[in-house]
């Protein structure tokens, strides 16, 4: 890994942490928020690629772990990891290696319209399809309860895969992305 990755991959886990401060809006039928969170998550993914991605969400879940209170509320450490959001936080590191993947793949043809479709297939719907059933193991709910529960989520999440496509393209030129494309 270069210095230029290493250093992006902690500024991330950084971004999203700071993503966590913004107070997340408690939905009430479902006793997981929305929050800010995803969109770092799927930025990410289609600024950093797979690879650097990858590492800043597992630094980032790795400082959690650890008792940082790094997940939206000042929540942190192991309690987390049983709670109703631990299947959505943990699918975080697949999703955006899911997302850089598919980014680094259509990095020559980058468009706008093609990272929105990557972001919601890998940053909204697979989240959630890992998430939902966790959450509804959790609380001792039905899985179809908590995959319709998710879907108060959509909205709000397609704003956030639209945000982060726009400013993955503006920023297309400072990507790690680019980097790799350019030496081959």
């Amino acid at each position: 890994m270069k210095t230029k990755e290493i250093v992006f991959a902690a500024l991330f886990a950084a971004l999203i942490a700071v993503m966590g401060l913004i107070p997340p809006i408690p939905l009430g039928f479902i006793p997981v928020p929305i929050t800010l969170q995803t969109l770092g998550v799927m930025l990410a993914g289609c600024f950093l690629g797979r690879k650097t991605g990858f590492i800043s969400l597992l630094l980032f879940i790795i400082l959690v772990a650890i008792g940082l209170p790094l997940l939206s509320g000042g929540r942190g450490g192991p309690s987390v990891f049983v709670s109703p959001t631990m299947g959505y936080f943990l699918s975080w590191p697949l999703a955006v290696f899911c997302i850089g993947y598919a980014t680094e793949k259509i990095w020559s043809k980058l468009s706008m319209w093609k990272l929105i479709v990557i972001n919601f297939v890998f940053g909204v719907l697979l989240i959630s399809l890992i998430g939902a059933p966790v959450m509804a193991l959790i609380t001792g709910t039905s899985i179809w309860a908590g995959l319709v529960g998710a879907t108060a989520f959509l909205p709000g999440d397609l704003l956030k895969a639209v945000v982060a496509s726009i400013v993955a393209v503006q920023l297309k030129t400072l990507s790690p992305i680019e980097d790799k494309v350019n030496r081959t």
